[in-house]
């Protein structure tokens, strides 16, 4: 008997979740619909990284060569002071380490990263359709442009009513939607997904400027008073501005139900006081058509499922992208989900309660922050930036950095090993690098 499974969002997390249900002649002949809310695939986006056990899924996948293929040229952080002197510099962290550097060995744009598990999840979906009859084959619907409205539940599926009219039953609705989660508010209640939010006083926003000649392929970062600025030009003909900022948290907060338009004006007069590439960046958020910002937080949801609904990725347990481990905790949830799936058929109810089990513990591990005290990096005066400057300094001359933990360990468990899934099938032998 297939399932008719639904997974809401196009993102990471949502192709690489109909990727792997393809790699079961259980879940593949499942019939599943992936709807995304923006009229084509979501490929903008900055860097994201590849860490710790995503590595070894992307392994199993036969894509690790490929997203290598895909990586950004970025070679080292640089930490500098006003007038572009390097107080601090840091290299490429090994995928099992955390670290006081930005850059990881695998350095990926997102929208490279969507588009690879997007194709990936058509070509096993095809492979599919040429090893098993009609009859058992299932089906694989990417439907763009399309929301849900309202969803009710039973004890054996959910009715789902979307943004086109149209109302359909299944037995599995999969919320791969990211932090702001609406499927996560509709399955939940709004009380329970609003107090999942865990707000971390700081506020992001993202864009791009013409990269300068000077700009090689190192990452550079910049303290000014509440405020952190980071470029990275990674090879690419423009280079990604980074700006986390504690200054005007309400006023920020406030700004994301207006206009784009509005929100560049507060990001713009978030610059004042700024003694580095302020001019740069003012015209680069002016001009560009890229601009994003959020407020940063992480999301824990202590249950990961209600009735036949299941959370993936951000929607259950985002771990904000100052861990640099959102990517691997998408793909983490993706493999465990659609192995359980594999391993238990029809039982959903099982699969779910085994997906709570198995995934939980390393998506919360991976929510350990590098610093609990967040604050330290947005000092507020300018004697905590000479401070803040000051200990960056003794990291790198000390080679502290080097001392880091393995990221599975720093939340004080042990390293988590994958689960193996002899039901679905994988490429083992695809070499690591």
């Amino acid at each position: 008997m297939s399932l008719n499974i639904l997974v809401v969002g196009a993102g990471l997390a949502g192709p690489a979740l109909a990727s792997l249900l393809q790699r079961s002649s259980i879940t593949s002949a499942h019939h599943i619909t992936v709807v995304e809310r923006n009229p084509s695939l979501r490929t903008a986006g900055q860097q994201i990284d590849i860490k710790a056990q995503g590595i070894p899924i992307l392994k199993k996948m036969n894509l690790l060569k490929t997203m290598r293929q895909h990586c950004v040229a970025e070679t080292g952080f640089e930490f500098l002071d006003k007038n572009d002197n390097m107080i601090a510099q840091f290299g490429v962290n090994p995928v099992d380490k955390r670290g006081f550097g930005l850059t990881s060995e695998y350095e990926i744009m997102r929208g490279d990263m969507v588009k690879v598990l997007y194709d990936d999840s058509l070509s096993q979906r095809a492979e599919v359709e040429k090893e098993q009859s009609q009859s058992t084959r299932g089906s694989l619907t990417y439907e763009f442009d399309k929301s849900i409205e309202t969803l009710e539940q039973s004890a054996s599926h959910a009715e789902v009513t979307f943004s086109d009219g149209q109302r359909k039953r299944y037995d599995l609705v999969v919320a791969a939607d990211g932090q702001a989660s609406r499927t996560r508010r509709l399955a939940f209640g709004k009380e329970i997904s609003d107090a999942s939010f865990r707000s971390m006083g700081l506020h992001t926003g993202y864009f791009d400027v013409p990269r300068l000649p000077n700009e090689n392929s190192v990452a550079r970062g910049h303290s000014a008073q509440q405020r952190l600025f980071i470029t990275r030009p990674s090879g690419r003909p423009v280079t990604g501005v980074y700006i986390f900022t504690k200054k005007d948290f309400e006023g920020l907060r406030g700004s994301y139900d207006q206009s784009i338009e509005k929100q560049k004006e507060i990001w713009i007069r978030n610059l004042d006081g700024l003694e580095w590439q302020k001019e740069r960046f003012a015209e680069g958020i002016r001009n560009c058509t890229d601009f994003y910002a959020h407020e940063q937080g992480q999301v824990r949801m202590e249950k990961l499922y209600k009735g036949r609904v299941v959370l993936l990725g951000d929607s259950g347990y985002c771990p904000s992208p100052f861990t640099g481990l959102g990517t691997t905790s998408a793909l983490i949830g993706a493999y465990v989900l659609a192995g359980e799936l594999a391993r238990n058929g029809t039982n959903v109810d099982a699969a779910l309660e085994n997906y709570q089990k198995l995934a939980k513990p390393p998506v919360t591990a991976l929510q350990h922050l590098p610093t609990e005290n967040m604050g330290f990096l947005f000092p507020s005066s300018r004697l905590g930036v000479w401070v803040l400057s000051s200990v960056m300094r003794a990291i790198y001359k000390l080679g502290i950095d080097k001392m880091m933990p393995d990221i599975m360990d720093s939340a004080g468990g042990t390293k988590w090993s994958l689960p193996e899934y002899p039901e679905m099938k994988f490429n083992a032998d695809e070499p690591s690098t």
